[in-house]
Formats: structure tokens, C-alpha cells, sequence
């Protein structure tokens, strides 16, 4: 058993708090700057430090905004409309991942249009440091204390301030998860058509969040009787379905194609 005593503010200079959940967003970002000029030549797309620089503003003004109206429209409404102050507080965590990604997506895509480059090559060059990020991000979680998991008696159990009971600490099981996932997408990285890894992405985290959800982390929200996170992921689950044979029936039809000419 482990009690949660671990300070989220890393220092205060007056009424500015440096926060580890900041942090780790910004680890993250720093860690893709490097990471995809490294991994994109072989995506067939070459983006330079510059290229990225840019990139990396699209998904990070995409990421805050999308994830912070879903966590404060679908996620605590009632919260957020009493306390509005509060709405654009994002360093101390409330972020959605759903909102994030659909972020993520809008941001990419207006970059891919405007550099007149594959939406998809991008979404699997920019896929795999996402996973890094999305792995410290939670992290920060089990830092803030926050998204703490169901009450247990497992030797590893944690007690979170403000929950009662020891709890799984599913931040955790949730990063380790994004690492599984990580691994997974780095061992297709090659030879595969594009949005493979993308669509590999959407299907294998709406599966793992989802048990994750039912058996570990704590729910806060339901819709349809099942946790919102769930609900969410069935629509990440289906994309990603859809979005997989969508790409092998376009390889498909080329192959057809060049077989007949």
C-alpha cells in the first residue's frame, strides 16, 4: 500500500505554479521534435526541425482546445458552468483524450493540406511520439493525484488524497498500456500502407481503455450505462475499423489495377 503524498507543483514564482503535468506535456512535444525528423524519411516524407516546429503548433493549439471543451462539455459540465474561472486552468490536468484526439486530427490534417502532404503518412510518422506523450501524460495523472482507479486490496493499492479507500492506481496501468502500445506500432513501422499504424492505433486503445475502464480506473461519467470514456472509445474502435479496411481495400484496388493493365 502506498499513500499518495507527492506535491503536483514542482515550484511557484508568486501566483505562477510550475506544475509536472505541464511538464510532461511539454516533454512530450520536445521529445516528437526530435523523434520525427529522425522516423519521417522513412514514411517517405522528409519533415525538418522547421517542418516540425510548425506541425507541433497545429497539434498542440488542436490537442488543448479540443480536449479541454470535452472535458468541460461531455466529461463535468454541471462543474465547469458553476466554476468558469476554472475552464481555462489546464495546467492543473482536465484534459480529455477523445477531445484530444480529434485535436490531434483537425490540427494534422490543416497541416497535411497545407504542406500538400498525406494526411495518412503524417497520422503514422506522428502517431508514435504521440503514444510517448500520451504515456507521460499519464504519469502527470497519478502525480495530480487525479483519475484515481476502483478501490481494491491489492498489495500495490494506493490512497489517494481526496478518494476514500486504497485504489488501483490505474494512471499507471494506463501508461504502461501506452508503452504496449508504443512497442506494438514500432514493430509495423515498416512496409505497411499508409494510416496502417494510425488505424492499428485507434483500434488497440479503444480496446485497452475500455478494459482498463470496466475492471480498473474509477468511472466519473455514464452515458448509456456504460463509463463515457467506453462510449467514446466505441466510436475510436469503429473509426479505426473502418479506416483499416478502408486502406487495404485502396491497396487492393491498385494492385487490381496494375495487375490488368
Amino acid at each position: 500500500m502506498f499513500s499518495h503524498t507527492l506535491n503536483p507543483v514542482i515550484f511557484a514564482l508568486g501566483a505562477v505554479e510550475i506544475r509536472w503535468y505541464g511538464l510532461m506535456y511539454v516533454l512530450g512535444f520536445v521529445f516528437a521534435y526530435y523523434f520525427i525528423p529522425k522516423i519521417s524519411g522513412r514514411f517517405g516524407v522528409d519533415l525538418s526541425r522547421d517542418d516540425v516546429s510548425e506541425l507541433l503548433l497545429y497539434l498542440a493549439v488542436g490537442m488543448l482546445v479540443f480536449a479541454r471543451l470535452a472535458e468541460v462539455l461531455v466529461y463535468h459540465p454541471s462543474y465547469y458552468f458553476s466554476n468558469p474561472q476554472d475552464i481555462p486552468a489546464v495546467w492543473k490536468g482536465g484534459l480529455s483524450f477523445h477531445g484530444g484526439l480529434l485535436g490531434f486530427i483537425i490540427g494534422g490534417f490543416i497541416y497535411a493540406k497545407k504542406k500538400k502532404i498525406s494526411f495518412l503518412v503524417l497520422a503514422d510518422v506522428v502517431v508514435l511520439p504521440a503514444v510517448i506523450g500520451l504515456f507521460l501524460g499519464r504519469i502527470g495523472n497519478f502525480i495530480n493525484g487525479e483519475l484515481a482507479g476502483r478501490i481494491t486490496s491489492v498489495p500495490w493499492c494506493v490512497n489517494f488524497r481526496n478518494y476514500e479507500g486504497c485504489r488501483h492506481p490505474s494512471q499507471i496501468y494506463e501508461a504502461f498500456k501506452n508503452l504496449f502500445i508504443f512497442g506494438v506500432l514500432w514493430h509495423f513501422k515498416d512496409k505497411k500502407p499508409a494510416g496502417f499504424l494510425f488505424f492499428l492505433f485507434l483500434i488497440l486503445y479503444s480496446i485497452l481503455r475500455a478494459v482498463i475502464e470496466q475492471f480498473f480506473r474509477q468511472p466519473e461519467t455514464y452515458i448509456l450505462g456504460i463509463t463515457t470514456g467506453q462510449f467514446l472509445s466505441i466510436f475510436m474502435f469503429l473509426a479505426g475499423v473502418y479506416g483499416m479496411a478502408f486502406i487495404y481495400d485502396k491497396r487492393s484496388e491498385v494492385k487490381t489495377c496494375g495487375g490488368s493493365a
